[in-house]
């Protein structure tokens, strides 16, 4: 069982596969990939080292973790044991593809068998009548809906079943590394079912009102243990009701699903316009452009919600869905710089960076994606800071007094910039 972003035993049918009908024994291995490390900045390995090391726990210290290319480590463990087959849950991402294509070629006889994914409908499935892939996200969502999925599967495993690496000759087995940042919240899958089942208690019934208030921290923050998959959505749907917090939850499990078909279907969309007809847009990339970018980076863009946002992102490696929309309409529309510096930039910081959810997110701020709000829509900080955050509750948590002597000035002036930003965005609409 060669784990990726399943790092849990519950609910994880891949397992089940592996152990099959005769409960045979299973090597539970992880590779850690030097690629992912060098473009993953600190705090997404930081979770992964701390999921992989309550995983160890969980099994006795029997997790077999190894560090290099998995198409070179995985065929040679499936040697050193005798595997009958690798076990797998499906990975969508164009790397984790090319990855896995790698991996089967160099396995031979082997078999590398995908069995379920970090999802709940897998990317590919829920298509138009004519098979073609749904482009806007609330056709996508009823077609996805109806479509359903299975209930939470049934897997363990006793450390009794699981090969101890100890009795593999040349394992190459590691120590789980260290974690390079402390984090802000604990990773693993106990983490991740006591984090849900404390929203479910106390903030899912009212999430459709105050999921937009960053102030009330209402969130299931749940992202990272997605990501790394501590905990699957399954497990979490199951809860869902019909309770319009339980149903507005569930149309955000959707779009997680929605961007994950999105790159399935067009993997270009990953770093580029998903609509190419944007690539024409003029951007800013000078000397004052680069200088705009690290003052929105610092949090010192004098527009105190922007700022907030920037800062609870560089302190904790979370920002509130809300804000981070706001910050990335800021970056694309007022300061007209491209939507990847920012990606690149998030993916740096965030604890759950999810490169599809992260990338077409952002296009969805620039209007550049699928179902990306219009063109024209340029949030305006202070509007949105009088709507959602009325009381500055979490402007002063993060940014404190904005009437302070070493507070900035606005670095641009928004009803110029929105002009600006539409007169680009216009000469885009009219070629």
């Amino acid at each position: 069982m060669w784990l990726r972003r399943d790092l849990r035993l519950g609910d994880l049918p891949a397992l089940q596969a592996a152990r099959g009908t005769d409960d045979s024994s299973v090597l539970l291995c992880f590779v850690v990939d030097p690629r992912l490390e060098r473009s993953s900045g600190e705090r997404r390995p930081a979770f992964l080292f701390d999921s992989l090391r309550e995983l160890d726990d969980k099994l006795d210290g029997r997790l077999l973790v190894v560090r290099g290319r998995p198409d070179e480590e995985i065929p040679r463990l499936a040697r050193a044991v005798d595997a009958e087959a690798v076990h797998i849950s499906a990975d969508f991402t164009p790397f984790g593809r090319r990855r896995d294509e790698a991996v089967a070629e160099a396995l031979g006889e082997v078999p590398l068998e995908a069995t379920g994914s970090p999802y709940l409908v897998s990317p590919g499935r829920v298509t138009k009548d004519d098979g073609e892939p749904y482009k806007v996200f609330t056709p996508f969502f009823r077609r996805w809906r109806d479509h359903g999925w299975r209930r939470p599967a049934e897997s363990s495993v006793p450390s009794s079943a699981v090969v101890d690496p100890a009795d593999i000759a040349n394992s190459g087995r590691i120590a789980v590394p260290k974690a390079p940042v402390k984090l802000s919240f604990p990773a693993g899958e106990d983490a991740a079912r006591q984090r849900w089942a404390e929203f479910v208690d106390a903030d899912l019934a009212d999430y459709d009102e105050s999921r937009d208030d960053p102030a009330a921290d209402a969130t299931s923050r749940m992202s990272a243990y997605l990501k790394y998959g501590n905990i699957h959505p399954r497990t979490l749907a199951v809860d869902l009701g019909k309770g319009k917090g339980a149903q507005a939850y569930l149309r955000e499990l959707a779009f997680r699903d929605f961007y994950a078909d999105v790159l399935w279907h067009w993997p270009h969309s990953l770093w580029h316009n998903w609509n190419r007809r944007f690539d024409a847009i003029e951007l800013d990339t000078d000397d004052a452009a680069y200088e705009r970018f690290e003052a929105w980076k610092a949090g010192r863009t004098g527009f105190p919600l922007v700022d907030a946002g920037m800062r609870q992102l560089n302190e904790t490696g979370w920002m509130h869905n809300r804000v981070r929309m706001i910050t990335a309409s800021f970056l694309v529309k007022d300061l007209h710089l491209p939507w990847w510096w920012g990606a690149e930039y998030f993916l740096e910081q965030l604890v759950d960076g999810d490169m599809a959810s992260n990338n077409h997110g952002w296009q969805w701020a620039a209007g550049t994606g699928t179902d990306a709000a219009p063109y024209f829509r340029v949030f305006n900080p202070q509007t949105q800071a009088k709507r959602f955050d009325p009381k500055g509750e979490y402007v002063r948590r993060w940014v404190g007094d904005v009437e302070a002597d070493d507070y900035p000035e606005p670095i641009v002036d928004h009803s110029a910039e929105r002009a600006e930003a539409l007169r680009r965005y216009g000469e885009i609409g009219e070629a």
